[in-house]
């Protein structure tokens, strides 16, 4: 029995190892698998930067030209400089020399080749090819040069709160540089060099390289020549009214297209102020798309076209083209007062039409009109223009605006939204709003490129006309479109008038500097 006893826990001990065996030898091919299957892509990378060394090459990026084909964003040839300290036989000698040729500092760069760590260190960027013509004549061991690209901007300051500007990387930093920078970047090659445990490069040894892809370029709606009337326009309303600032944008209403685009100040981006980042911030900043301000006057084409739209779906509390305001100069509205600009004397702004009250417009009428809407009509149409929220422009920093949640509207509150106070748009928003209202009642999303394509012709990206939704009837646009004529023909905005062209418009606190706009810009287009 005891012998029996004895075979039978020999034989579980010799089970229990069998087992233990199998299992470490499972795990060890699955190791084995994992090594040579899973990771040998990972492997034969690290495999390759043990023996060899890169140096890159930087992709070109993509131009941006305007409409016509003018080109805004170009690019300039310039150099990266490289040194493997490894490599580098005589470190002080080098760093002496490269100090000198590139105006460097020479201790710090001898310190850099004698204690940093890394394979390779960059020297220098963005380096002129007559000083790497020179560089390359002394043959300095473990020296080595890569191609770089240096934007530059053939217009100088025109468009640059639009176009924005690159890091010392290449990479876009603001506006359409950095918008489109997927598109714009390509794809860095590089040319890999056999080298030793060290980084001594191999004597005889073979190159391999891997070129660099261009980057895809960007055409623009932008208009060159409208834009430079536009920057004219600005810099001499700024000189004549002494404003913090000015800004305008050029708006096809047809299909939202931005036409122009500027913001006074501006600053070249060929000189691109990275010493001083308020001043930088302050210049860069495209405030038309990312400030918000109350419209004011202006804003009384969107609660006029809200009550000619509601009048013609037969809302008998909005008012008619016919029915007349009244005279009256204040209305009270929850216990505070709104008053007219005008003091109402010798007959002025007397009893008023709907085309009289924009024609000179009336503060009163308009508080009228927000008030027979009632809130929650009102508040369907704001939406409905865009006031709260994005436009979609492809452009980053997009201010969504300023509007009260409807919830928390006082009756003194929608008084004074109906003509542009406590509400705050951006230029944007207030442009696409008034071409929605004169161009059928079509809002569409705004936009700044019009096709993204490469070298070769391919077109990757086509932006064409993007119907968001119809925020008026055509006939109620239609007869927005008249009665805004009718400020420029017969009301406040009689100085805005040009022979033989039919311009319609709103008064704001600046019209007489818009009038040399609208005449240039028609010699444009005529």
């Amino acid at each position: 029995m005891n012998n029996d006893y004895s075979i039978s826990v020999l034989r579980k001990r010799l089970s229990a190892i069998c087992i233990a065996i199998t299992f470490l030898f499972c795990i060890l091919c699955g190791r084995f698998f994992y090594v040579q299957v899973v990771w040998q892509e990972e492997l034969a990378y690290r495999a390759l930067d043990q023996w060899t060394r890169e140096i890159p090459l930087v992709a070109e990026r993509g131009l941006i030209t305007d409409r016509n084909g003018t080109v805004l964003v170009e690019n300039n040839t310039a150099y990266t400089v490289y040194a493997r300290s490894n490599a580098v036989k005589d470190k002080a000698g080098t760093a002496e020399k490269l100090a000198t040729a590139l105006q460097l500092d020479g201790e710090a760069l001898f310190k850099k080749l004698t204690t940093v760590k890394a394979s390779e260190i960059t020297v220098a960027r963005r380096v002129e090819k007559s000083r790497i013509a020179n560089l390359t004549a002394q043959g300095l061991d473990g020296v080595y040069y890569a191609r770089d690209n240096l934007r530059y901007y053939p217009q100088g300051e025109i468009l640059c709160q639009v176009l924005g500007f690159t890091s010392s990387d290449n990479t876009g930093t603001t506006g359409l540089e950095k918008y489109y920078d997927k598109y714009l970047a390509g794809k860095n090659g590089e040319l890999l060099y056999e080298t030793d445990l060290v980084g001594i490069e191999l004597q005889d040894a073979v190159a391999a390289y891997r070129a660099a892809e261009p980057g895809m370029s960007l055409q623009l709606t932008v208009d060159l020549e409208i834009q430079r009337v536009v920057e004219e326009a600005l810099k001499k309303a700024v000189e004549e009214y002494s404003p913090v600032g000015a800004e305008c944008i050029v708006l096809d209403p047809n299909n939202f297209e931005v036409l122009a685009m500027a913001n006074y100040p501006s600053y070249d981006l060929n000189e691109v102020p990275r010493d001083d980042i308020k001043k930088l911030n302050a210049l860069s900043r495209n405030r038309i798309v990312s400030d918000i301000y109350e419209p004011g006057s202006t804003f009384k084409i969107i609660t006029a076209a809200a009550n000619v739209e509601e009048h013609l779906k037969g809302n008998s509390a909005a008012y008619s083209q016919t029915r007349i305001f009244s005279s009256s100069r204040t209305r009270a509205v929850d216990g505070t007062t709104v008053k007219c600009w005008n003091n109402h004397q010798n007959g002025k702004h007397s009893n008023q039409t709907l085309s009289e009250a924009l024609n000179n417009s009336c503060n009163p009428c308009f508080t009228d009109i927000a008030m027979s809407l009632g809130k929650e009509t009102f508040y369907q149409y704001l939406s409905a223009f865009g006031f709260g929220k994005s436009t979609g422009l492809d452009f980053s920093g997009e201010a969504l605006g300023l509007l009260l949640p409807q919830g928390a509207v006082r009756g003194c509150d929608l008084a004074r939204i109906g003509f542009g106070q406590t509400i705050a748009v951006s230029g944007l928003q207030l442009a696409c709003a008034t071409a929605a209202a004169i161009n059928g009642g079509k809002y569409y999303t705004p936009h700044l490129v019009k096709k993204v394509y490469a070298e070769d012709g391919y077109v990757e990206k086509e932006v064409g006309a993007e119907l968001q939704r119809t925020v008026i009837s055509e006939k109620a646009s239609r007869i927005m479109a008249e009665m805004l004529e009718g400020v420029v023909a017969e009301g406040s905005g009689k100085k805005a008038a040009v022979e033989g062209v039919r311009v319609g418009g709103k008064t704001g606190d600046i019209l007489t500097t818009c009038v040399n706009l609208v005449k240039n810009l028609i010699k444009i287009y005529t």
